[in-house]
């Protein structure tokens, strides 16, 4: 089967101007300035994308795919994500990972549901590990994790400077990233260590000691959470000045905006007036983990839920609200994590990548198309591919 797209802006995410684009497959086949499919074999579909914008698909590289949380005791473990959270906001791949409960949230479950969520429709990876060290791994060690499990692509999420962390010394960490390094590089994987950064005063100071104490390289590190409060946003331009990638978290509540956390839109457009490269900044949703509030003492006030809409809305707010190019925003969602993950044929629109696509109609900048490895997820802005238990 062939999918034909006519007359659409490209951003592949660099703007290519109007362009026709062929899918065979699950693959893109070929863009040119324009393609007429006609006569004996040809069968498909033809896609009208005047007044539309074609973007790669984008990758949420930090999800809880099995639900999160539990801060607030059982009864505040969250949902899984199911396939339509992902696919009618534009997310075409998925890392899964599993936060702060590493008991009863496990590794196995982790790797079925990243399986799952691949036999209905979208790509999707996962990091081995939880907020705690040391890692239960499922081969016995980190690196042969990386090496023997292909949906193992990383470690984490590693929790530091948080009050719900292990407290993980230099060594600790810095064996963890050089396993991961090695680990990473015998299995042509990224092997980044994905490390949650809570509210304390420390910030990024133990990843700093790591990097100036070892030969781990500043890029072996992903923190994320980068713009939960205006203290860590400003040790975050540092770092990623220095050459470290730093992430920010678009799912947020009313009561962080208030207590200084900076809006990842807002974030994007004063890192780069601050000199930080953009191929050091990725956006991340922090999808079905959970918001937890609590007081000074550390006591627990109350959660809400992250959503995976939030990527695209932020998305959505740096290019009207900011004013930021489109070709520079969608960079954080699609080539940046794609690079760093070393998510091959993902995160961008070439011929011979990955049909993974979303057209957004241009005046609305509403997401109108979806494409998740050439198969049509959503269709005029609804679902026309459902998960098993989609509602």
């Amino acid at each position: 089967m062939y999918t034909l797209i006519k007359n659409s802006e490209v951003y592949t995410p660099t703007y290519i101007g109007k362009k026709d684009m062929l899918i065979v497959g699950d693959r893109i086949e070929a863009i040119e300035d324009e393609i007429e499919l006609t006569g004996k074999g040809w069968e498909g579909t033809v896609v009208n994308g005047e007044d539309m914008v074609v973007i790669p698909g984008l990758i949420d590289s930090h999800v809880h795919i099995i639900g999160g949380g539990g801060e607030g005791g059982y009864k505040t473990r969250t949902p899984e994500l199911t396939l339509t959270d992902a696919t009618t906001v534009g997310v075409t791949t998925v890392v899964g990972v599993i936060g702060t409960d590493g008991t009863t949230r496990t590794m196995p479950d982790l790797i079925a549901k990243a399986h799952a969520l691949e036999e209905e429709g979208v790509s999707c990876f996962v990091l081995v590990g939880s907020y705690q060290l040391p890692i239960k791994t499922l081969t016995g060690t980190l690196q042969s994790d990386l090496l023997l499990i292909d949906k193992i692509i990383g470690v984490g999420e590693i929790a530091i400077s948080d009050h719900r962390s292990s407290q993980p010394t230099i060594q600790e960490l810095t064996r963890v990233a050089a396993e991961a390094r090695v680990g990473g590089m015998l299995a042509g994987k990224g092997g980044i260590v994905n490390i949650h950064v809570g509210d304390s005063p420390e910030k990024l100071r133990l990843l700093e000691e790591v990097v100036a104490t070892s030969d781990v390289p500043v890029t072996q590190f992903l923190p994320t959470h980068i713009n939960r409060n205006q203290d860590l946003f400003w040790a975050g331009v540092e770092y990623a000045k220095k050459g470290g990638i730093v992430d920010f978290t678009t799912s947020s509540i009313p009561q962080f905006r208030k207590e200084g956390e900076i809006k990842p839109s807002t974030g994007l457009k004063m890192m780069l007036e601050q000199g930080v490269p953009l191929e050091n900044i990725t956006f991340t949703s922090d999808a079905q983990g959970s918001l937890p509030a609590f007081n000074e003492s550390g006591e627990y006030q109350g959660l809400q839920i992250g959503k995976m809409a939030s990527l695209f809305s932020e998305v959505r707010d740096a290019v009207i609200a900011e004013q930021l190019p489109l070709d520079v925003v969608l960079h954080v969602v699609t080539k940046n994590p794609a690079r760093g993950l070393k998510l091959r044929k993902k995160g961008e629109i070439q011929p011979g990548f990955d049909a993974d696509l979303v057209m957004i109609e241009r005046d609305s900048f509403t997401i109108h198309h979806v494409f998740a490895k050439g198969q049509h997820m959503v269709q005029e802005g609804q679902a026309i591919v459902k998960g098993t238990f989609d509602m």
